[in-house]
């Protein structure tokens, strides 16, 4: 059931009344619903009463952000947020297998050509409900490292997840990475893309939403649409003829889904605790 307090701000905010709900499964962290209005209008709803401070306003940020970027992925329009719940315009998804994974590929590749004159971002966010650092780094390495490897450690220390004597291993990681990753500008990134967070609408556009946004490498994006079983072909060869990958980019793969796989430890537990010191032991 939607808490009456959100009921009450989403009526107030349309001017409207909600005559129905049907909760939608699916997701780890929030609770989602689609609501129906009196005037039949309906939209998105997400909620969570134990929702860290800010989570939902920075997720509304990072959707903005998205669509000024002015590429053709559609994005969900943030209706209204509060500090425990974010109503969003609902998307249709397709039914009919029109999608082009081609045509998503190089719309993502025209989002990652939104560039910043550094890596991060003017405030910190949210990874599912992690808090995710954006401290500004004028080097790549360097924020990964700083900004994404060792705040997740040291969560995972905090908990009992990961043992301290990590912490050695970690600063040997640091000097070992620094020239690893292909000389690139900082791209606008979604920050947690992989197979739940897109879908095709009904006019068969790709839409993506549940960003965790900042400007970052681009492979970083890309690599983690290969954590979980790989977007089509298609989606790749789309992706390339728009702005084409660094040479050895297959080699980092790894490297770069070191983070969300820590995300994933830190949240989850089991057996990515272990695959996530095979990565760091790999390149200590």
């Amino acid at each position: 059931m939607i808490p009456e307090h959100i009921k009450s701000v989403i009526e107030l905010k349309l001017d409207d009344k909600i005559v129905s709900s049907k909760i939608q499964t699916g997701g780890d962290i929030n609770h989602a619903s689609i609501v129906e209005m009196s005037k039949n209008d309906s939209y998105f709803l997400k909620w969570n009463g134990s929702a860290p401070e800010h989570m939902f306003k920075t997720e509304s940020n990072g959707l903005k952000m998205l669509s000024g970027a002015n590429t053709d992925l559609i994005i969900p329009d943030v209706v209204e947020v509060g500090k425990d719940f974010l109503l969003l315009s609902l998307l249709v998804p397709d039914s009919g297998n029109s999608g082009s994974a081609y045509g998503f590929g190089t719309e993502l590749a025209k989002l990652h050509q939104h560039s910043a004159d550094t890596f991060g971002l003017d405030h910190d966010n949210f990874i599912g409900k992690l808090p995710q650092n954006n401290h500004q780094h004028q080097n790549w390495a360097d924020f990964f490292v700083s900004e994404r490897i060792e705040p997740q450690i040291e969560l995972g220390i905090q908990s009992g997840k990961f043992e301290s004597g990590l912490i050695p291993i970690v600063n040997a990681f640091h000097k070992a990475v620094q020239n690893l990753f292909s000389n690139e500008q900082p791209a606008l990134l979604h920050g947690d893309l992989w197979s739940g967070n897109y879908m095709f609408t009904k006019d068969g556009a790709a839409s993506i939403y549940d960003p965790a946004v900042y400007y970052g490498h681009r492979e970083m994006d890309i690599a983690m649409t290969r954590l979980f079983g790989g977007f089509s072909s298609d989606f790749y060869k789309g992706y390339n003829s728009e702005y084409p990958l660094a040479d050895g980019f297959e080699e980092r793969i790894e490297l770069c889904n070191l983070y969300p796989i820590l995300v994933h430890a830190n949240l989850f537990g089991g057996g990515y605790i272990q695959r996530a010191k095979e990565i760091l032991g790999q390149y200590s």
